[in-house]
Order: structure tokens, then C-alpha cells, then sequence
């Protein structure tokens, strides 16, 4: 059983639950927010999501093996709540040998690739920005869900909402950067056991390369050693082949390796 794994999956479960079950119940209503924890992995529902990000199920595989019924149960939960289209995650480690035939019978094809990475929690080095970093406060709660969104080029509308909710939840630490009095990124900070989850992080397209990210990360570094945390981890996309990905490099450069990559399968109901 490869242990960082455990440890790095649970917390990313956590943070995505911690997303999702803070929004304010007539948010949950409006989108069809559904959530349930199995087999010690967490299922996540948001029918109405427009970006297909929201609808995923990680964190399998350490508590009880993979097997056929798992995936079953979870594709049926995704049925009954009227999901279009979901992603499950599962750590390369906890893949069954016969990985091939359950998702060929339970319709899952594969999809993009996500790389897990970790380090030993410790100080990171300040980066040189002319941009003022520092935590969120209550009431800027949804400039700051705002300004995460809009990085993602995700749409605000209902996606706003639901995120503002997260801000003072238990564990859960925002961070922003701002020019003057505007915020141009957003990023999180998210503790479970011996993690600290670097829970997402957008920076506003006319901001970028001005050192943002990596003070971000600097930044919450700093807090997760102070908490007592053992690990930090995150995740980011694979680039293609001769490609960049300008997050991944901030993280590779800031201490973080890369522990395994992790390939998206998607589940789509049928027409």
C-alpha cells in the first residue's frame, strides 16, 4: 500500500467535499448538490454543472479494494441524481488487475491526466512580487470565490455562490493577491491529518507572470509548517507532449515532486 498516496488522496477528497457541502442550503437546492461517502471515498454531484469539473468521486481503493461493485454503486448514485457526466480518480496503486473489464462494463473511457505531487512540508522562499499576499476576511468572501472562478474561466453565476461558502470553514484557510485594492488571485489552503492540500489556485489572465502563484504558494507553505503538517500536496494537469504547464513548473520549483500521475475516467449517461 503506497501510504503517501493514502494520505495525499483522502486530503484532496476532503478539500473537493469541503467545496461542495459549505454552500448555503438554497444553493445546494438550486444546483442539486448531492454528496456520500463510501467505501471511504467521497461521491460528489452537481447536475446542473456546466463545466463538467463539479461531478467526481476520488479517495478509493485504501480502505477497501476497487472492484466492480464499488463502481457500480458509484455510476448508480450519479444515475439517480440525474448526473450527465462525472469523473472518477483513483490512485494508480489502488487499480485492481482486472481494471480493464470493470470500466469497459461500467462505461467509463478514459479522459485527460492529472499529476499528483507532494512534499515534505517545510518553509518555501518568498517569491518577488510587487503584489500584497495575504489571507481572505469573511466579508471578502465572494470577491475572493469570484476571482477563483474567473481565473478558471469557469461561469459565476452559480459557481460563485457555492464556492463563498467555503471561506471560514473548519481547516480551510483563503489566500489572495491583490494590485493595490484589487484581488487578481485566489488560492486555498485545506488540512486533513497530516496534509495540507494546496486546494486550488487562479490567478486573473491580465495578472499572470507577475509572480502571483508562487508567493501564493510561498505563502501557504509558511502556514501549513506552522499548523503542523507533515505533508503538502497538490495537483495540477499533464501537459502534452512538448507542452507547459506554468502552475506545474511553479510547483516543481518550490519543492514539490511529482508522486504518480492519475489518468480521469469518465462516466457519461446514455442517450
Amino acid at each position: 500500500m503506497d501510504r503517501i498516496a493514502e494520505l495525499i488522496e483522502a486530503a484532496e477528497a476532503e478539500a473537493v467535499w469541503g467545496y461542495e457541502n459549505s454552500a448555503p442550503p438554497a444553493v445546494a437546492e438550486s444546483l442539486g448538490l448531492a454528496s456520500r461517502r463510501i467505501a471511504g471515498g467521497v461521491v460528489l454531484a452537481m447536475p446542473q454543472d456546466v463545466t463538467n469539473y463539479w461531478s467526481k468521486a476520488l479517495g478509493f481503493g485504501f480502505e477497501s479494494p476497487v472492484t466492480l461493485e464499488l463502481v457500480e454503486q458509484i455510476v448508480d448514485f450519479y444515475r439517480t441524481h440525474g448526473v450527465r457526466q462525472a469523473t472518477l480518480q483513483f490512485a494508480p496503486s489502488v487499480l485492481p488487475a482486472d481494471w480493464e473489464a470493470i470500466r469497459e462494463k461500467t462505461g467509463l473511457t478514459a479522459g485527460g491526466t492529472w499529476l499528483k505531487l507532494a512534499r515534505l512540508a517545510g518553509l518555501v522562499e518568498s517569491a518577488d512580487t510587487e503584489l500584497r499576499i495575504g489571507q481572505v476576511e469573511p466579508d471578502q468572501a465572494e470577491e475572493w470565490a469570484t476571482t477563483l472562478t474567473r481565473g478558471f474561466g469557469m461561469p459565476g453565476d452559480k459557481i460563485v455562490p457555492m464556492v463563498t461558502g467555503v471561506v471560514g470553514r473548519p481547516g480551510f484557510t483563503a489566500y489572495a493577491a491583490w494590485d493595490g485594492d484589487t484581488m487578481v488571485a485566489a488560492a486555498s489552503l485545506s488540512m486533513h491529518e497530516q496534509v495540507a492540500s494546496f486546494a486550488g489556485a487562479a490567478v486573473l489572465p491580465e495578472y499572470r507572470g507577475r509572480g502571483a502563484q508562487s508567493a501564493l504558494l510561498a505563502a501557504r507553505a509558511r502556514q501549513a509548517a506552522a499548523d503542523g503538517a507533515k505533508w503538502l500536496s497538490a495537483e495540477t494537469g499533464k501537459p502534452d507532449d512538448g507542452g507547459q504547464n506554468s502552475s506545474l513548473n511553479n510547483m516543481l520549483r518550490t519543492g514539490f515532486e511529482i508522486r504518480y500521475a492519475r489518468k480521469n475516467w469518465i462516466w457519461r449517461a446514455e442517450d
